[in-house]
Parts: structure tokens; C-alpha cells; sequence
């Protein structure tokens, strides 16, 4: 029997960036599954990556825009006019320039996520529940000062089964792996995202490093949007919560 550790949790407001936007930090409509990777290790104390599968689904109030202060260094010498801030190195003692100015940040407003974990290897269920309950420090997701209220954390039994009849996707939205919503021909009426989920580190040149990610294709099927076929193999938890691991 597969086991899973279940997350409940909260977050007032909150930005999952995506990685392509600058000028306005755009968000996802749920965190990323590479976010999620993170926080585990970092509440656990991981210094090496652990394999799991993650399952993700939560909903949101709103949308509001807030400003942050966006600070711009390219490295380039000091000109007086064109930069805000003058940085003297004490390396190579030249002066280089900064532009501090304002930009703007898309948030969600009260996020709440149910979210699966199930590790490849089932010794680290026990650590992973007790990791997120009693975290070395304050749990974040999204951006560092995006806190994390934990409402619940237990572990909880998986089961596959068969629709019998149409599924709608009810009261939390879900990020849906992109071969069940096509191989299935469910109404697409959602957005496709390519998510980060792990990384390795490969070397591009000798001493330089740069990240490459795996990345995962999903639809965000939207609560009371998305209704799945019967006589479709999924699975589901104890509360006869869907989940769809990655």
C-alpha cells in the first residue's frame, strides 16, 4: 500500500514566481513542484537530494499588485547620472554602478494547499511528517518572506481506482500531469504550464556550473472547470482527496 505524507497548509499572500518575468513578478496559480522540493529538504535538514513524488492542489481568493524595491547591477563602471548607487570594490579599486528603482510583484491572496508527498523511499515519510510539523525554522514558500501556517500534517493511504461515472474537479484546483488530460481527451479548457522539478548541476565550461532542470508539463484544472472521463484509473487518499503524483 502506497503511503503519502499530507500537507494542509495556508499562506495570506504569496508569489510563486515564474522564472521568465521580470519587470512584473508573475505567479503561478499553485507553487511549482520544484518550490515545494525545496521547502521539504529545507524543513527536514536534507543536505542531498531526496527522491519524491509531489501532488499539488489548493485555491485563492484573489489577485492584488504590491511594489518592491528592484535593485539592477551589470557590472559596469560608475557613471554619475545614469546609476543610483556607487559601489566601491575593495578588490580592483574601481567604482561600479547600481540602479535601485520600483517594480511590481502580482501576489495571491489567502492560498489555501493541500499538498502530497510521497518519497521513493518509505523510511523518510516518518522524517518528512515530523520535518514539516516541527520545522528547524520558519516554513516558507514562494519568496522567503511568503510564510507557510501549517494547519495539518499526517500520513495518509493511497488507493487506486476507477471512475465510474464523470469526475468533476471540485473545491481545490490542481496541477494535472499533461499525458492524463490528453490521453484521455478531457476538455483542455485550462492553462499548460512546464513546471522546474529537480535539477543537476552540469559543467558548461571548466570551474562553471549552471542548473538543468527536468521539467514537467501540466494543465491547472480549474475547480468546477475540469471534469474527468469515467472509467479512469486515479488515485485517491483516505479523505477521497485526488492526487496526482509527479
Amino acid at each position: 500500500m502506497l503511503k503519502a505524507v499530507k500537507l494542509q497548509a495556508y499562506q495570506n499572500l504569496v508569489n510563486y514566481r515564474k522564472p521568465t518575468s521580470f519587470q512584473l513578478k508573475e505567479t503561478y496559480p499553485l507553487p511549482p513542484y520544484s518550490t515545494i522540493i525545496g521547502m521539504v529538504h529545507a524543513a527536514c535538514g536534507f543536505t542531498e537530494y531526496v527522491p519524491m513524488k509531489v501532488s499539488v492542489q489548493g485555491r485563492y481568493f484573489s489577485k492584488v499588485n504590491d511594489l518592491w524595491t528592484r535593485y539592477e547591477f551589470a557590472g559596469a563602471k560608475y557613471e554619475a547620472g545614469r546609476h543610483t548607487i556607487k559601489l566601491d570594490s575593495m578588490e580592483d579599486g574601481n567604482s561600479y554602478g547600481a540602479i535601485r528603482g520600483v517594480s511590481t510583484a502580482e501576489l495571491l491572496v489567502d492560498v489555501d494547499l493541500v499538498i502530497h508527498i510521497v518519497p521513493d523511499d518509505p523510511t523518510y515519510l516518518d522524517i518528512i511528517e515530523q520535518g514539516l510539523a516541527s520545522p528547524i525554522e520558519f516554513l516558507s514558500l514562494g519568496r522567503r518572506e511568503d510564510l507557510l501556517q501549517v494547519k495539518k500534517v499526517e500520513q495518509t493511504e493511497l488507493v487506486a481506482f476507477e471512475t465510474e461515472e464523470s469526475l468533476p474537479i471540485q473545491n481545490f484546483d490542481a496541477y494535472i500531469p499533461a499525458h492524463i488530460i490528453e490521453d484521455e481527451g478531457i476538455d483542455k479548457r485550462s492553462t499548460v504550464y512546464t513546471l522546474n522539478k529537480v535539477y543537476k548541476l552540469v559543467e558548461v565550461k571548466k570551474g562553471t556550473f549552471i542548473r538543468q532542470w527536468d521539467r514537467i508539463r501540466v494543465y491547472h484544472a480549474a475547480s468546477g472547470v475540469v471534469t474527468l472521463n469515467e472509467d479512469m484509473d486515479l488515485v485517491k487518499d483516505e479523505d477521497e482527496q485526488l492526487v496526482f503524483l509527479v
